[in-house]
């Protein structure tokens, strides 16, 4: 593993006796007690997760707009400073390049965030792809100058408050501030990948130790590995790029057509309409979980999808597990998920499976 790329938060899980493994080319926490403890921690408390591994590019020049505008289907024309939106960068046929988030640093200046696997694949994308404008455009790639931290849970807004000595609680949900923390710069974004109330911090590198155990240091906070933050993403239903999301599918059969909002002519925006397959979400009896790839069979048994997304989830008591099925067979009740052993009897539910404190889709 002596390739994979390292946070300035390394050395510090590793002492702290944190399971690491591979992750989008990074080496990176999985978990350091146990995955259900860190994602009971975050629903009830809040957990700090590393994501410095997440890349970042700058957007600059007065026609950053509407340049932006022809790559991302955001809707920038409504995108105030202080705001920011979740949405997609779509190729030619109007898959998925890559989920991401867009930040109006002002009406010159845009900050896309995105998954760290895809930091090369949206930079080129980007290069190739940013219509010519009259003004000076520049795309600066800043993923290295860049640390990210994420706070989440319900106690979240008093500790970083505490931390921090600001005052936060007029931030609303995709909302954020730039400040400063220990004399450098921070940007604190209201936004989050558990369902609970959150933040992400954006910081210089250097700063990205000090920053974290302010934060750790209190008795409300524990650090959480990836493994907790999969579970926790999944009981709410957000996608994971290369899952539910990726380059054979659209936004729309992943769930998120009422999202497409933006007039401008972005890329692949003639095909998101396209629905060969859906996504949809299944709950399944007891712990055994279906698996990324696995069968999904309608009643007569026949194959007609396969799943993306699965996993026991601690705060529903049950395994859930989202799949992509052919859309004439989506609105179908029951599967079956065909493992490598055996046969999972799946019930199509609705989304999210956990929302505010509750399970939605409980099993009798």
């Amino acid at each position: 593993m002596s390739d994979l790329k390292k946070t300035p938060l390394f050395d510090w899980h590793v002492a702290r006796g944190a399971k690491t493994a591979p992750f989008a080319g990074w080496d990176m926490p999985i978990q350091y007690t146990s995955i259900i403890a860190e994602h009971e921690q975050t629903r009830t408390k809040a957990g700090l997760f590393d994501i410095c591994h997440m890349g970042e590019f700058l957007i600059s020049g007065r026609e950053a707009k509407a340049a932006l505008s022809r790559v991302v289907t955001q809707n920038l024309a409504t995108l105030a400073p202080g705001r920011c939106r979740y949405g997609f960068v779509l190729n030619e046929r109007g898959g998925v390049i890559d989920d991401c988030i867009v930040y109006c640093l002002d009406e010159t200046q845009y900050m896309i965030v995105c998954n760290g696997a895809r930091v090369d694949v949206i930079g080129q994308w980007l290069k190739d792809n940013l219509p010519p404008v009259d003004s000076p455009l520049e795309v600066t790639d800043i993923s290295d100058g860049t640390a990210k931290i994420d706070l989440q849970g319900p106690l979240s807004l008093d500790v970083l408050q505490d931390a921090t000595g600001l005052d936060f609680t007029d931030l609303k949900y995709f909302g954020f501030k730039q400040v400063e923390f220990d004399g450098e710069p921070m940007l604190v974004s209201r936004t989050g990948y558990t369902g609970e109330r959150g933040f992400e911090l954006y910081i210089a590198p250097e700063k990205a130790l000090p920053l974290w155990e302010k934060l750790e240091s209190d008795v409300r906070v524990e650090p959480c590995g990836l493994g907790a933050r999969d579970t926790l993403r999944l009981e709410v239903g957000l996608p994971l790029y290369g899952h539910e999301l990726d380059e054979d599918h659209n936004p729309t059969e992943a769930g998120y057509g009422a999202m497409l909002t933006s007039e401008a002519d972005y890329i692949g925006k003639p095909h998101v309409g396209e629905v060969r397959e859906k996504l949809i979400a299944l709950a399944l009896e007891g712990r055994r979980s279906a698996r990324h790839g696995d069968i999904l069979l309608d009643a007569d048994g026949v194959e007609v999808g396969r799943v993306t997304s699965g996993s026991y989830c601690p705060s529903i008591g049950y395994a859930a597990a989202l799949a992509f099925v052919q859309a004439d067979k989506a609105d179908a009740d029951e599967f079956a998920v065909k493992t490598a052993r055996t046969e999972l009897p799946a019930k199509r539910v609705d989304l999210p499976f956990y929302t505010e404190g509750t399970a939605r889709n409980k099993l009798v």
